[in-house]
């Protein structure tokens, strides 16, 4: 067995790493503590993860560094959930270690490991033991140690890091009493346990189909195979190439070359990672497209297919084809805002307040930190305001606002969609980015939020016993209430809310709730509370009957 691992090997153990945790991303939806119709740790890190396969299945034969930065480029774009954009922190402090190397050596691994793991708490600000986080560090800790007694067996080497890390994984609901009380073991912790066990499934020479299927979602564009193939090709020339960067290149001049591309061809995709650009399009003047590369730096990987030849192109291509939209540019404006939004009726009320782009998203499909990118490209705005409205979107959005240089993002951290309607109210234009940041934080502060929908299966937590089938409504903390009835435990949760400060309560019903429901809700609760104003309005969002603030 090889005591080193060179480029060819790495993309192979990645790629394994990837298709084992794509094949088990149900179980780890499943590990979800709360048992809601939703759990998507597992389906996030495999979108993470998959968006940076394609672009390493798509390389070939190639070195180190090319796939270093398919690696880091692609999940830290396609990155989505607070467990995704860790994984692909942990996969960017990995690659930087390791992009100079040839070969990789059980001291280059633990030094990557370290680097990983000090990258990845870096980019969350309350990091918690418990996680993803903490099954990371004790990977690194155990291969720091093999290092240093000077294991040089890679197979050793692999063995005993993921031993030790499946007996990190097996104590976080130690760290964490919620993962206790539900009776799991911390979902992202799992997710990166499988991408460990499928990269050393490859080093080990295991047969591995590594072929990297077509990875759909709510938001992106699906295009049939056999209509692509049947159709007149318009640009001939299917032309690839990587620019290794010798001049500046930030977001306004992706914006510009990608405008220039689409002049003389289409199929445009420009995925840019610190010194290097990866550039896909089809044209029938490559010269065109590599002349104007050539101002920004030298060229390499580049491959020049005649479609009119050889039709049938990568998936990845496709997909990443599909994508390209034709919008028509906003007029300039000061102040932009973007909002994560599900909902017809919740879609109709932040675009009301003057949102300027909605993404599609939350609570049942996490946008990816791509998704972020393209709407913040999209918003002819100097400063643009991002609310996630959903706890786990936030680190995406924070991880979109570093990689843009050419504007003001201001992420507001909402976690709930009350407290993003909250945040666009309070905002006052007379005052600067930064104030205005701060009062919308200040009164997001005070916005209780209380959401109902059902378990999928059996479980404990919060000292309340919930069987499949069961209403739940959650609030801000944990579960508020539980039972058979939709009407009383919405009502019980609001009674648990509530406290002689808050004024006001709105109640925004769901796709699957009829009005006549919602309008006897919302009597039961005037009649409880004549003191609040109560405020009813129909959301349209799918999973959660009612989303309740009171404030």
């Amino acid at each position: 067995m090889a005591n080193t691992i060179d480029a060819k090997l790495l993309a192979k153990m990645f790629l394994s790493g990837a298709k084992n945790l794509e094949s088990k991303k149900e179980w780890i939806n499943d590990l979800n503590v709360f048992p809601v119709p939703d759990g998507d740790t597992g389906t996030n890190m495999t979108l993470t993860i998959m968006a940076a396969a394609k672009e390493v299945s798509a390389l070939g034969d190639t070195d180190m560094v090319s796939i270093c930065k398919a690696i880091s480029s692609g999940s830290l774009r396609g990155a989505r959930g607070n467990s995704g954009v860790i994984l692909s922190q942990l996969f960017r402090g990995f690659t930087k270690s390791i992009k100079e190397l040839d070969e990789l050596t059980v001291a280059d691994l633990a030094d990557a490991s370290e680097k990983a793991v000090e990258t990845a708490y870096k980019a969350v600000m309350k990091p918690k033991e418990g996680t993803i986080l903490t099954v990371a560090k004790g990977a690194s800790q155990r291969a720091r140690e093999l290092a240093d007694e000077g294991c040089q067996d890679l197979t050793v080497f692999f063995d005993e890091v993921i031993k030790y890390a499946d007996e990190v994984l097996e104590q976080t609901p130690e760290m964490l009493p919620v993962l206790k009380q539900a009776g799991v073991v911390d979902s992202g912790g799992q997710g990166l346990m499988q991408v460990l066990k499928g990269a050393y499934d490859a080093f080990l020479g295991k047969e591995i189909d590594l072929s990297i299927p077509e990875v759909t979602h709510a938001n992106t564009a699906k295009v049939s195979y056999d209509a692509q193939a049947q159709a007149d090709i318009k640009f001939g020339y299917c032309t690839e190439f990587i620019i290794l960067l010798s001049k500046t290149f930030n977001i306004k001049h992706e914006i510009d070359f990608k405008e220039y591309l689409e002049s003389i061809g289409d199929s445009i995709v420009v995925v840019a990672d610190d010194d290097v650009v990866k550039v896909h399009v089809h044209t029938n003047d490559p010269g065109l497209a590599i002349q104007r590369a050539l101002k920004y730096g030298a060229l390499s990987n580049m491959k020049i297919d005649n479609m009119r030849l050889e039709h049938q192109e990568k998936l990845f291509q496709m997909e990443e084809a599909a994508k390209e939209e034709s919008v028509e540019e906003m007029p300039h404006k000061e102040v932009g805002f973007i909002a994560v939004s599900v909902g017809e009726g919740i879609n109709e009320i932040f675009q009301g307040l003057g949102v300027d782009y909605i993404i599609e998203g939350g609570q049942t499909m996490n946008p990816s930190t791509e998704d972020m990118l393209n709407a913040i490209e999209k918003v002819n705005a100097d400063t643009i305001y991002i609310l996630p409205n959903n706890k786990n979107i936030i680190l995406a959005a924070n991880q979109a606002r570093d990689l843009v240089e050419d504007k003001n993002i201001v992420v507001i951290p909402t976690k709930t969609v009350p407290q993003g309607i909250t945040a666009i109210i309070n905002y006052v234009p007379d005052l600067s980015a930064e104030e205005n940041a701060q009062c919308m934080m200040n009164e997001i502060a005070n916005v209780k939020t209380g959401q109902v929908t059902y378990a999928v299966r059996d479980t404990m937590i919060d000292d309340k016993e919930i069987k499949e089938g069961d209403f739940m409504g959650i609030g801000d903390a944990g579960i508020l209430s539980v039972g058979r009835e939709m009407s009383d435990v919405t009502f019980q949760m609001v009674q648990e809310m509530m406290d002689d400060s808050l004024e006001l309560i709105s109640v925004y019903y769901g796709a699957d709730v009829t009005e006549e429901d919602a309008e006897n809700l919302k009597n039961r609760i005037e009649e409880a509370y004549p003191s609040c104003d109560i405020e009813l309005q129909y959301g349209g969002q799918p999973i959660y009957y009612f989303i309740i603030s009171a404030e």
